[in-house]
């Protein structure tokens, strides 16, 4: 399986305060990576750097590379916005735009030049049925998104993200504001999606790290301690403080 992304390196600060440490790290494609470890340790940071949405803090300095697609995408050739439309960000609550369903999904494609309504709907109708959620709403598309349950704006903000067809899905905590259905829904649609993208998860839920991802990594005061193979990592830890961690010594 070939690599997606290559992390070399990878130091970040917020002001003066270092949050990543030397952070190497290689992405497999197709796959999906849990990012796990304790509240405050730097996995949703080093989350946000892969599709550099920590740009928009203020402050923040980070050195090393991120190599996707043989290019390191703090070159300054590389145009941000094509970099988040290939690498898409699913947040932690759910957070439609107070738009129909329909125009939340066409909202991207739209910003990048979409505006044909047949290759819309087919845009709308694709990215709804790959996040499991097309029967649900196919018969209120023009209403307003707000009016789904949480579980469901969930999957509708999944299929905001895959409707400009990323090749990466990030997904900070996607589960923690949800209900015990409706998370395990994200886990097999996680499972499902792995077939077209690459996933890189953070949850807090080690359960579910063993449940759906194949990779993980583990993250302890903005140091990579240990990342391999899940099954491995969770019966044979290679760390002591890994061990102590999913044993539930702290955390």
């Amino acid at each position: 399986m070939s690599n997606i992304i290559t992390v070399d390196d990878l130091c970040l600060w917020y002001g003066s305060t270092q949050a990543l440490h030397n952070i190497n790290i290689e992405i497999p494609e197709k796959s999906i990576t849990a990012l796990i470890g304790p509240s405050g340790c730097g996995k949703s940071t080093f989350l946000k750097t892969l599709n550099r949405m920590n740009d928009l803090i203020p402050d923040v300095k980070t050195t090393g590379k991120i190599i996707y697609k043989d290019r390191d995408i703090f070159s300054p050739s590389v145009d941000v916005n094509i970099l988040r439309k290939e690498i898409g960000m699913v947040f932690q609550k759910p957070n439609p735009f107070p738009m129909s369903i329909y125009d939340n999904i066409a909202y991207g494609p739209r910003t990048h030049g979409i505006t044909n309504r047949i290759k819309l709907d087919e845009i709308v109708e694709e990215s709804l049925r790959d996040a499991a959620i097309w029967d649900e709403v196919k018969d209120r598309l023009k209403k307003n998104a707000l009016g789904l349950s949480g579980g469901q704006q969930q999957r509708l903000c999944i299929a905001r993200a895959l409707a400009v067809k990323p090749d990466v899905l990030l997904m900070d905590e996607p589960t923690s504001a949800l209900d015990p259905i409706s998370t395990s829904k994200i886990e097999e649609l996680a499972l499902q999606l792995k077939d077209k993208y690459t996933i890189i998860i953070v949850t807090h839920n080690m359960q579910q790290a063993v449940r759906i991802s194949d990779q993980t990594a583990f993250f302890l005061l903005g140091e990579l301690v240990e990342y391999g193979n899940t099954e491995e990592m969770f019966s044979r830890p290679e760390d002591k403080r890994t061990e102590d961690y999913i044993t539930g010594r702290f955390g």
